[in-house]
Parts: C-alpha cells; structure tokens; sequence
C-alpha cells in the first residue's frame, strides 16, 4: 500500500517556487492538456485555501484577467491585483451575488477542486462529495459564458458513472484525465465539461429539489 507522505519531492518544489500546495501541478498539468487558461480570462476557483490554484490561474489570466476565490475558510491575502478572495458558502444567494459582482461578467473558467471532511464511512463521504460536484456544476451553470468551462475533481467511487452523466447533461462535452503529480493510490480524476447547457426553468408550484 503506497504510504502518504506530506512533504514529499511536489511539496518540496511548491515551497520552493512559492506555492502554497502541491496541488498546484496538478492545475498546471491539466492546463498544459486542455488549455484551460489564457491572459485576460474570468476564473472562478470554488474551495481555493490555501490559495494554490487560485495563483496559477491568477499568473495565467495576468492583470488584465480577473481570479474570484470562493472557500467556507479564510484564504490568506495573496497580494495580486486581479484576485479577490471571498468566505462563505457558495450555496447562499449573497456569496453568489458576490462573486458575480467581482467577476464583472460572465466566467470563462470555473475551477473545482472541493471535497468534504472525510468521516470514514465511505458511503457517507461519497455521498457528500457527490454533493459538492452537484454544487460546482449548478453554480457554473450560473456564471459561465456560453462558451465558458468547469473543472471538476471527482473520484473513481460508487458516484462516478451518475456524476459523468450528470456533467454530459449540463455540458456540451466532458473529457476526463488523471493529472501525473496526483498522489499514488488516489482515486481521484478530474473532469473538464464545456459549453453549459442553459438550465431547465422552474415550473411555477413546482419544488426543484
């Protein structure tokens, strides 16, 4: 079984070039395949502490770009103009609106690198990352542009197959890849979904939920 060593080879190059994980490869990674970020861009980056992913898209978009960081934590101050950090839950109206509002437009890139607190119980824990996933993909939904994408963690568990289609409903497309610096014997991949389908319209009397 592959032993979880925090400060291994990744830890040790990001505190060396100045990021605050080692999470930070794996955006970079994935950018390198999918193209993902360019100067300029509206970035949202859902569950940003302790800020990693939120420097790669801030150094991506540059100054001309806007970077929204969302996290129920306090995220340090990362000193760059085109960032603004925000605390709170993304399910409320009022963070939503905030975000909006500093994002001045439609989003070119949701980031999603969510997941819960783990319990132990597997079930529980799958079922409450399905939960964060279903969050991501109604918040992009909100705040994309037509042509705009989201990047979502999931985890190759009971949830998958249901998540994967879930996406292929709300997006034009989906592809999915397993980032190399992604710690041995974690089952996580990510998803890159473009092109939001417009979300259905609640019918009047009708509970969505």
């Amino acid at each position: 079984m592959a032993v979880y060593e925090r400060k291994d080879a990744a830890w040790k190059r990001a505190k060396e070039e100045g990021y605050r994980s080692r999470a930070a490869y794996k955006l970079l990674e994935l950018d390198e395949v999918f193209g993902l970020l360019r100067p300029g861009q509206r970035v949202v980056d859902l569950g940003c502490w302790p800020g990693a992913w939120t420097q790669v898209a801030a150094k991506k978009v540059g100054r001309s770009g806007r970077v929204v960081g969302v996290d129920l934590v306090p995220t340090d101050d990362l000193g760059l103009a085109q960032v603004t950090l925000v605390t709170g839950d993304v399910c409320e109206p009022e963070v939503r609106a905030r975000v909006r509002d500093a994002l001045g437009g439609p989003a070119d890139l949701v980031l999603s690198d969510l997941a819960p607190k783990l319990s132990g119980i597997a079930a529980a824990d799958e079922a409450r990352h399905a939960l964060l996933v279903e969050i991501a993909i109604d918040a992009a939904q909100e705040w994309l542009a037509p042509d705009g994408a989201l990047l979502v963690k999931l985890f190759m568990d009971s949830e998958y197959e249901g998540l994967v289609r879930r996406l292929r409903g709300a997006f034009g497309s989906v592809r999915t890849r397993r980032p190399p610096s992604t710690r041995k014997g974690s089952s996580e991949i990510y998803a890159v979904a473009r092109s939001p389908k417009p979300r259905p319209a609640a019918t009047p009397g009708v509970d969505p939920g």
